[in-house]
């Protein structure tokens, strides 16, 4: 299967999903992840009208947003920021792993003068290898964050256990979903958008079920590393 089959392919399972859950397929975006493929199949993709693309790493990703040929391309940073590396960042890369105060702080330095697009990264699973602030962290970061201006948090993102019970799975992505609505009404962030990154190729049927605005798919489009 080449690279528009699995692609269309995606698009078509995105919308299933949606169907299934009482949702529009169009409430749904996907971000296709191109972590270690080269930036021609992000051109051939972007070709193909996707927009959004994603990388784990900032070096990487700041390489391809150099050289690729599409330029309306919108680009989303999901792996951890180190603070040292904060400068790599440009104002127009959404980031969605912002998950702790030192970050937040530094991101406020360097775009103090402008403004980064964000999301807050949440460890739902409780797993001590994934990335994120704990749930019960969680508010403490959000007064960390509501103190710097630069900062628009759009949303939450969170990624699931490795696990093949459906309950495990869903039942951290419920719990980001209702973080963001907690948030949401507490109003403590100007033009928060509600968006929940969540769902990855394995499991990104569960996580449209739970809410999810923004699924993160790599494997399923571009195929094995």
């Amino acid at each position: 299967m080449n690279l528009r089959d699995r692609y269309l392919g995606v698009l078509a399972e995105i919308g299933a999903a949606a169907e299934a859950a009482g949702r529009r397929a169009d409430e749904v975006n996907l971000i296709a992840v191109s972590k270690t493929h080269p930036v021609s199949l992000v051109d051939e993709l972007a070709a193909l009208g996707q927009v959004d693309f994603a990388e784990n790493r900032i070096a990487e990703l700041a390489a391809k947003q150099s050289d690729t040929k599409a330029t309306q391309s919108q680009w989303h940073l999901i792996g951890q920021l180190q603070t040292n590396k904060v400068k790599l960042l440009t104002r127009e890369t959404i980031l969605h792993s912002l998950d702790r105060a030192s970050l937040a702080e530094k991101l406020q330095q360097q775009f103090a003068s402008v403004s980064i697009r964000c999301l807050i990264q949440v460890n739902c699973s409780g797993e001590a290898s994934k990335s994120g602030v704990a749930p019960a962290d969680f508010d403490a970061l959000v007064d960390v964050v509501a103190k710097q201006p630069a900062i628009e948090v759009l949303g939450l993102m969170t990624m699931a256990e490795h696990s093949e019970d459906e309950v495990v799975i869903r039942r951290a992505f419920a719990e980001l979903r209702q973080l963001s609505e907690r948030l949401a009404a507490q109003q403590i962030f100007a033009g928060y958008k509600g968006w929940l990154s969540m769902g990855m190729s394995a499991d990104f049927r569960h996580a449209i079920a739970e809410g999810a605005t923004h699924v993160r798919i790599g494997t399923a489009i571009f195929g094995s590393r």
